[in-house]
């Protein structure tokens, strides 16, 4: 069998779905909400595409030391169209509260406290693996000054805005999470926009927003050098929000023939694609992600319970594969024994991680995520209390 071979990935996205359909009935399923209920349930398959990209890539980076995109369409697009496509939701969800927020003003305090508390707790816990991996790589022993150490750590602990350098000497550190967080500033830098993108839809909004919004957009600017690809992605985006809010679109886009258009168009993206990036397969995958916007659940498949379960866990499957594939790689197998394995072995390995990496998501989704969402309230109101006349906007 070839590495790129597409079968593994199918079984793996079988196994995959086995061990959610179990959690979703022991734990219960999350209830589906309202109009955004496809987009919901395909956050969690491309956060498994990601895995599955990152899977295949480790393939050819222990056999090359070169962590580059694999020679297949299909498993260059679970990467590359997936982010795209995170992007895209990110900017759909939040535009689109800026368009409500016309009629009905946005906690500007509130949003950002949910923003911190979604991003921050579980990508600390993702910090403080990757450091504890650095220690064991290390033997203990302390490379680097602690100066350089400490300023290292922090470039990881800010988002890696700053970069993600290599840290105590431990050649490849990025690999340790599959470099994944490259992606984590597009997303702040699109919420700490948000307060500027409310103005140009005159939504109403306070002049320490407007403010703080501008000086961090200019920060940001000055030390991180975005791509404008995945800067369209968040225009594509914005432009569904406008566009699904139509009732007419919405009763054309959940029709079986659209689900059909859907499906043709993936296919054609993938066969004459090798990647995402140009202007024509940007625009198919934006004419994609507009139709789920819609309403389109791909047959009912996206508002299925256990898409709705899986979507859940997305972050942290995201976020935490990445750790789970170089333990596997390097400490279970072992980095020369996995580089002799056969294409075949390889994947066997990647689909018995499989469930073990989701009963992890899981865990962590119950025990940082979702306690972490649920204080929102509690935090917006402490932060209030404390900063009332500095952040309250104008009446």
């Amino acid at each position: 069998m070839d590495a790129v071979n597409p079968l593994p990935a199918l079984a793996a996205l079988s196994v995959a779905v086995a061990v959610v359909f179990l959690l979703a009935k022991i734990f219960g399923a999350p209830d589906q909400q309202g109009r955004f209920a496809s987009i919901d349930g395909l956050r969690g398959y491309l956060a498994l595409f990601v895995f599955f990209h990152h899977a295949c890539l480790w393939y050819f980076f222990l056999r090359s030391d070169d962590w580059a995109l694999p020679p297949s369409n299909l498993y260059t697009h679970f990467g590359q169209s997936s982010v795209v496509m995170f992007f895209m939701i990110t900017a759909f969800l939040f535009f689109s509260k800026l368009l409500d927020a016309r009629a009905r003003p946005i906690d500007w305090l509130r949003l950002f406290v949910s923003r911190f508390l979604r991003l921050v707790p579980l990508y600390v816990f993702a910090m403080v693996v990757l450091f504890g991996i650095v220690g064991i790589l290390s033997g203990g022993v302390l490379n680097d000054t602690i100066g350089d150490l400490f300023f290292g750590a922090m470039r990881w602990l800010f988002f890696t805005i700053l970069g993600n350098p290599d840290l105590n000497h431990v050649d490849g550190t990025y690999l340790i999470v599959a470099g994944v967080t490259w992606s984590l500033p597009y997303e702040w830098f699109f919420y700490l926009a948000l307060p500027l993108l409310a103005l140009a839809v005159r939504a109403r909004v306070g002049i320490f927003y407007i403010v703080a919004s501008a000086i961090c957009i200019a920060l940001m600017l000055l030390v991180w050098h975005p791509q404008w690809l995945y800067l369209a992605a968040f225009c594509a985006g914005m432009i569904a929000a406008i566009i699904a809010r139509s009732t007419r679109f919405q009763t054309f886009a959940s029709t079986h023939v659209s689900s059909a258009v859907i499906v043709a168009c993936l296919v054609i993206l993938v066969v004459l694609s090798p990647t995402i990036e140009g202007i024509a397969p940007m625009l198919l995958l934006t004419f994609v992600f507009i139709l789920i916007a819609g309403g389109n659940s791909l047959f009912g498949i996206l508002t299925h319970a256990v898409s709705r379960t899986l979507g859940e866990m997305s972050y942290s499957i995201y976020l935490l594969h990445g750790i789970a594939l170089f333990i596997l790689f390097r400490f279970v197998i072992g980095l020369d024994q996995a580089e002799s394995l056969s294409p075949t072995m390889h994947w066997i390995y990647i689909v018995g991680l499989t469930p073990m990496l989701l009963t992890l998501c899981f865990l962590t989704y119950v025990l940082i995520e979702r306690p972490a969402m649920r204080s929102t309230q509690r935090f917006t109101n402490w932060s209030r209390k404390r900063n009332r006349a500095a952040i309250e906007p104008a009446p």
